[in-house]
């Protein structure tokens, strides 16, 4: 197949399979990543946020037995000392002095939390572009039945989350660095597992070529007992079974050229003398009575005709079983042509133009040139259209001879088929005597020569039958 264009190659099972490897790996990476930094996230988060949270509550346990409630300024003040970061202590509408925080910076969501509630509080909150956690504890103690509850005390205390967040940042970048280290490794890893699927796959195309060749022995070694090994099995019964059917076909075809060659021989010498009779038929006619005169007329045209379909089916089998042969010198073909037709009783005329330029020479077989040429003009002569019309030309190193008519021409559906065997139909005039071997048995002298024979319809009317030989062939020895 051609990859010569980018969206050709892009097509293939190897950028594809490399696309797929490379895009499993790196998702997988990415899921992982991705998973490996919420979990982090979250546990560092968790962990700062619950220790801070355990260090308020214990340093307010453990102010609480030093206070009196209702407490004072300066029972406040103490309690938002004790407790680290920036805190704020409220009883009544009274707050500690100013750590670092003021009442006013604490979320009114959380303020609103904390005053309904036993249990400590807690929210995060984004300030200004930096992550703060705010704790809220209502400060238990028991009354004067010494029921335990809510004192009124109030203790906010919040911690900044930047070294956390920072943390995580880094942990994202390396997540993300991490994905783009694996993507050249998924690639490597794509591609020597493409390269261990795709080995078998070429190896199995190549073989299939093999066989496209003809080279019906060809085999693969099954390696593995995979898809693919299966597959390799599967090709080498295929080709067991094609080498065996082609085997025996080629084995009934050659038996039937035999037969073919076999019946033909037997049947000339029968037939030659039947030829020499009926020839004396011929010459008796005259002195028999009428019907009998008819009969043996008819006898002989058989008899010619049967003649001349056992001469043809002998010269198909000699190409066939490759014995036949060229007997090849150098040739005037205006005479060769001109000899060929006078042979037969044609003469130019009306019905028969002839431009045959004289000096044209080329080395050919003499008998074959004639059957080629007997074979086109007398088909023209017969089925088309006068005048035929038999033009040779040349050139350095071809020859062609066009024989032309002005009939009705080939029906297209015919035209494919003119030279074929035995082949039959009411348009087509490519037949010799009735045999049907005429024009092939004249497409293989040309071909035995190194050259060609073509038919084609005039865009005027009439067929035109064109042989090309070369002018010195090279015949394989």
């Amino acid at each position: 197949m051609n990859r010569n264009r980018p969206w050709q190659w892009l097509s293939g099972l190897r950028p594809r399979l490399l696309a797929a490897f490379a895009l499993a790996t790196v998702l997988g990476a990415a899921a992982a990543s991705g998973a490996s930094y919420v979990s982090a996230r979250n546990t560092m988060l968790a962990t700062a946020q619950d220790d801070f949270m355990n260090e308020v509550k214990q340093r307010v346990a453990d102010t609480l037995p030093q206070l009196s409630v209702p407490p004072g300024q300066a029972d406040l003040d103490t309690l938002a000392s004790r407790v680290d970061g920036a805190t704020v202590v409220t009883y009544q509408g009274s707050t500690s002095a100013n750590r670092g925080m003021p009442i006013t910076a604490v979320p009114a969501q959380l303020r609103s939390a904390v005053g309904g509630s036993e249990r400590i509080q807690f929210q995060r909150v984004d300030s200004s572009g930096t992550p703060m956690f705010y704790v809220g504890v209502p400060v238990l103690g028991p009354d004067a039945t010494g029921v335990t509850g809510p004192t009124g005390i109030e203790v906010y205390s919040s911690i900044s989350l930047a070294d956390e967040q920072n943390a995580i940042e880094d942990l994202a970048r390396w997540a993300w660095l991490t994905v783009a280290l694996v993507l050249p490794l998924a690639a490597g890893l794509a591609l020597l597992a493409a390269r261990g699927v795709l080995r078998p796959v070429r190896q199995l195309n190549l073989a299939a070529r093999r066989l496209a060749e003809g080279k019906l022995d060809t085999r693969l070694r099954v390696r593995g007992s995979d898809e693919l090994a299966e597959l390799v099995a599967t090709f080498n019964e295929t080709a067991v079974a094609l080498d065996r059917t082609v085997g025996e076909l080629r084995e009934m075809e050659a038996a039937a050229r035999r037969f073919v060659a076999d019946v033909s021989h037997e049947l000339r010498t029968p037939l030659t003398a039947m030829s020499a009779v009926t020839g004396v038929l011929d010459e008796d006619a005259g002195q028999l009575p009428p019907d009998t005169a008819v009969a043996a007329r008819l006898v002989s045209a058989e008899t010619r005709k049967l003649a001349r379909l056992v001469q043809d089916l002998i010269e198909i089998s000699r190409f066939d079983t490759n014995r036949a042969d060229l007997q090849l010198d150098q040739w005037d073909l205006a005479t060769a042509i001109t000899d060929s037709m006078a042979a037969r009783g044609w003469r130019e005329g009306s019905e028969l133009v002839l431009d045959l330029p004289e000096g044209v020479s080329a080395v050919v077989d003499r008998r074959r040139l004639d059957v080629i040429v007997a074979n086109l003009v007398g088909n023209a002569l017969r089925h088309g259209g006068p005048p035929v019309e038999v033009t040779l030309r040349g050139t350095d190193t071809m020859v062609s001879v066009e024989v032309t008519d002005r009939g009705p021409g080939i029906d297209p559906a015919v035209l494919p088929h003119v030279f074929e065997r035995f082949y039959k139909a009411d348009s087509a005039r490519a037949r010799s005597d009735g045999s049907g071997l005429g024009l092939a048995i004249a497409l293989e002298n040309a071909r035995m020569h190194g050259g060609d024979l073509q038919a084609e319809n005039r865009a005027g009317g009439g067929a035109r039958f064109t042989l090309r030989l070369p002018r010195f062939p090279v015949v394989p020895r």
